[in-house]
């Protein structure tokens, strides 16, 4: 017999009764790594400040990176010639994505690689020495009169305490808020469905085909033959994005129900993927040529568009968007439409005319009941309308830069005293900067 000479050691452990917790302590504890979280974390970092971004999943970039996405949706005004509405950490991604050949811009979306852009978001983190934790929930906020101390979060790994001066609730759910006792808003309307988005490989079509009528035709398809196969959306649709190789399609043509329990919630992920399924057996059967091959290449993370978020100082309504107003606390800009998604078969998708901009007041991202919170992506305050035009990428790096610069104003005082007049002088490019789409990847 053959002896192997391998160290062969092992050694018996068992869980002790201390340390039951790692204790981290921060200025700023951003929770939540989706984009407006990473843009946070990234501008606090460059500020100076000692940075905590933590997060759920094993990776940054929540959707943006994780979702089968690719599409930077409300990066650009929707004029005949789109000028650029957020910079900083989005000009950055333009700039780097576009000269690696990972992006295409198609006003006024911009199309991109998501392992690209989850590897730009890993390095920026890594290069502003902000500290990561990943695979990590709330398990309790603690508050101490108007400030929140701590919060615990809980791993498989065990458990870590963050203390921080500031925190930023960039958790999509408005979890940070929620489990401090903070009044919170969901949407009294009925339910906002999110979506199975996917990628399929090994469809017969090339680039320089007839695309755009193909989209058309499977949109057609899709409303007249949703109920054949089970299908709960009756309007959507797919695209072959440039910067990925020929023969992938882009496919959104699914709603799923986003509930906020935990059982719930882990059930409607696997129906997610059994209606995206049942969308692909629609395009085999129905358009044998082009998708009878196809197979799933990946299956993103399901998309949640809206649960819950906070109650703001200021809620953003409908009406505000409609008539563009610009706040005296202004922060943020955008001119994407309302898409509210509020029944199962479709969505509204109202588009606004000609250079229309529309923006984001700084009460929106502020509880009143506490001085050192901020919200930030699709947690700010809004009404239901309002938050489903402005809960996109665009919009949501600028409110993580917002939130960034208020708590480095504020400092260790409230962010609810800090010179407004201050803050928007930083934010002066996301308010007032208009460069047309031929100079928009220039940072």
């Amino acid at each position: 017999m053959k002896t192997i000479h391998v160290n062969r050691a092992t050694k018996i452990v068992k869980k002790g009764e201390a340390p039951p917790y790692q204790q981290v302590k921060a200025d700023i504890c951003v929770v939540g790594a989706g984009i407006a979280g990473v843009s946070a974390a990234i501008e606090a970092a460059r500020l100076g400040h000692k940075v905590v971004l933590l997060d759920g999943l094993p990776n940054l970039g929540g959707n943006a990176a994780n979702g089968a996405m690719g599409l930077f949706c409300g990066f650009f005004s929707h004029g005949v010639v789109p000028f650029q509405l957020t910079y900083g950490v989005a000009s950055e991604i333009l700039r780097d994505l576009g000269a690696a050949g990972r992006l295409y811009l198609k006003p006024p979306i911009a199309v991109y690689d998501e392992v690209a852009l989850l590897r730009w978001i890993e390095n920026k983190v890594r290069e502003a020495g902000i500290t990561v934790i990943l695979n990590s929930y709330i398990h309790r906020v603690n508050v101490s009169g108007r400030r929140i101390t701590s919060i615990e979060f809980t791993s498989r790994y065990g458990s870590v305490v963050v203390e921080a001066d500031g925190f930023i609730d960039a958790s999509g759910d408005a979890a940070v808020a929620w489990n401090a006792g903070l009044p919170c808003r969901e949407s009294d309307v009925g339910m906002l469905y999110g979506s199975q988005l996917m990628y399929l490989t090994n469809v017969h079509i090339h680039r320089g085909d007839d695309q755009a009528k193909l989209e058309a035709e499977t949109s057609k398809c899709l409303e007249e033959k949703a109920p054949q196969y089970g299908l709960m959306r009756k309007s959507g649709f797919l695209s072959f994005p440039v910067v990925m190789e020929e023969g992938v399609a882009f496919v959104n043509m699914t709603h799923i129900e986003t509930p906020l329990d935990p059982l719930g919630a882990s059930t409607k992920i696997m129906e997610g993927k059994d209606q995206a399924d049942r969308v692909v057996e629609l395009l085999k059967n129905e358009f044998p040529k082009e998708f009878g091959d196809a197979v799933v290449q990946k299956y993103g993370l399901l998309g949640i568009r809206q649960t819950r978020w906070i109650m703001g100082s200021r809620q953003l309504t409908v009406d505000d968007i409609c008539a563009g107003t610009r706040f005296p606390d202004a922060v943020a800009r955008s001119s994407w439409p309302i898409e509210l998604h509020d029944h199962p078969g479709g969505y509204v998708w109202e588009v606004f005319p000609g250079d229309h901009v529309h923006y984001i007041p700084y009460g929106s991202m502020t509880p009143p009941d506490m001085d050192n919170l901020l919200a930030v992506g699709r947690c700010i305050d809004g009404d239901v309308a309002a938050l489903s035009s402005v809960r996109v990428m665009g919009p949501c790096i600028a409110t993580g830069k917002a939130a960034a610069n208020a708590l480095d104003i504020a400092g260790k005082g409230s962010v609810h005293d800090i010179s407004i007049e201050e803050l928007e002088n930083r934010l002066s490019d996301n308010l007032n900067r208009a460069d047309h789409i031929d100079q928009a990847a220039k940072p």
